[in-house]
């Protein structure tokens, strides 16, 4: 018999810790080699753990709840492993070689030089020169972890030019602000409400994203009476057919999909010494709970119909809300919309969703009077579109272009558009 003990695993290119969020094992309980045994909050996404061995469960070192660094010890497993079986695996251990730049030459370096804009911007940050890290994923892709882990140790490259006396300075005052920022005086009845795995993750992405991006922000009223007639008039067949409701929301997506392909360098990205312009438009869109939000992608939205745009949607919140969201659903978005209207708001300024360029704001579609081109005054339905962009990355022209382009294909929406 053998005692394995089972780490926190590594969910993702950057994650670094993960909270159990459930226990789906017990004390005493057997389990196969890929059973699932835990669900995992990492990044704002519940992930199921497998075992890593055949036997049965001895301890369950972290609590539900508990934060743990990836590597970590999260439980112990008696496996049916025997001393005699167990001593030719140590024996092999000992006796492998070590990591020596000969193995190093041996590893697949294909994926050495592709660099993802998280990892340039942290090195060129640091004065760190990418060719010189070894990197740890696959391909001998340099991770952000890799960087971080230099960064950590302190160690500084050969390379590595002194960083000027202004910039340290300016780098280091958040860091001393923080830590001298007192915590606030508890009175009575007050309540300390413990920071969970999601609200830390959401805290951390919305501080990068405010700190490293230089926001602006435009705004654009459009006309949606026609649109709002025709989907209020095909929304009740549609569910009966469908099986699922067709949202205004699915029109707004829709639209600026359309719009970043005329457009794509709304579709990019900041990665220190370039702008990336992306392919593929892969829509973000915000799916609150009670106390999170989670940001899940819509795949090729510029590919999909109304129809197929409004079923991601209903799918998306529906694994939001069931807990079943995984990592895959929230990467690879481009852009962000997010809709605000649905719960009342009428302009706002949304804060960019980190590595992107821009995020657009449906506000609630409203009734107002509005003056015609005749001079005649009318009540129609009215919505605001609020843009926050990346100002590093977009100028206002193209951004306005971009708007108005939304702004035109929703006010040509009518009974003469198809939704398949």
């Amino acid at each position: 018999m053998a005692i394995e003990q089972m780490a926190m695993p590594q969910l993702g290119e950057s994650v670094t810790e993960g909270t159990i969020s459930k226990w789906l094992v017990s004390p005493g309980d057997q389990v196969n080699k890929y059973d699932p045994i835990a669900e995992v909050m990492t990044d704002k996404v519940n992930a199921e753990v497998p075992s890593s061995f055949t036997g049965t469960i001895r301890e369950l070192v972290g609590e539900e709840g508990q934060t743990l660094a990836v590597g970590e010890i999260i439980c112990k497993i008696e496996t049916e492993e025997t001393e005699t079986e167990a001593a030719p695996k140590r024996e092999e251990e000992q006796n492998s070689p070590s990591d020596t730049d000969a193995n190093r030459q041996g590893k697949d370096q294909s994926n050495k030089a592709r660099y993802s804009p998280a990892v340039l911007r942290l090195a060129g940050e640091h004065g760190i020169q990418l060719e010189e890290v070894e990197g740890t994923g696959a391909g001998g892709r340099i991770t952000r972890k890799d960087i971080q882990k230099i960064i950590d140790s302190g160690m500084k490259q050969k390379s590595e030019a002194p960083a000027p006396a202004a910039v340290q300075t300016t780098q280091q005052a958040p860091k001393q602000q923080q830590k001298q920022a007192p915590a606030p005086a508890l009175s009575a009845g007050d309540i300390e409400i413990p920071v969970t795995g999601v609200r830390k993750a959401i805290a951390a992405n919305m501080h990068k994203s405010k700190t490293e991006i230089p926001h602006a922000w435009t705004m654009m009223e459009v006309d949606v009476t026609n649109m709002t007639a025709y989907r209020n008039s095909i929304k009740d067949s549609f569910k009966q057919k469908e099986g699922f409701n067709l949202t205004f929301f699915a029109f707004f997506v829709k639209a600026a999909a359309q719009a970043l392909k005329e457009f794509p360098q709304m579709n990019s990205m900041w990665a220190g010494d370039k702008i990336v312009q992306k392919k593929d438009i892969n829509i973000s869109i915000a799916v609150a709970t009670e106390d999170s939000l989670f940001v899940p992608v819509i795949k090729h939205a510029d590919e999909k119909t109304i129809k197929g745009i409004a079923r991601e949607i209903t799918d998306l919140a529906k694994k939001v809300r069931n807990g079943k969201l995984t990592a895959e659903d929230m990467q690879g978005g481009t852009f962000t919309v997010n809709n605000t209207g649905s719960f009342g708001s009428v302009q706002s300024m949304g804060i960019i969703n980190h590595p992107q360029a821009a995020i657009l704001q449906v506000e609630s579609i409203v009734k107002r009077p509005v003056v015609m081109n005749n001079g005649m005054i009318a009540v129609r339905d009215m919505v605001n579109l609020c843009l926050s962009l990346d100002h590093r990355v977009l100028d206002g022209l193209v951004c306005g272009r971009f708007l108005g382009r939304v702004k035109e294909i929703l006010e040509n929406i009518d009974e003469h558009t198809s939704v398949y």
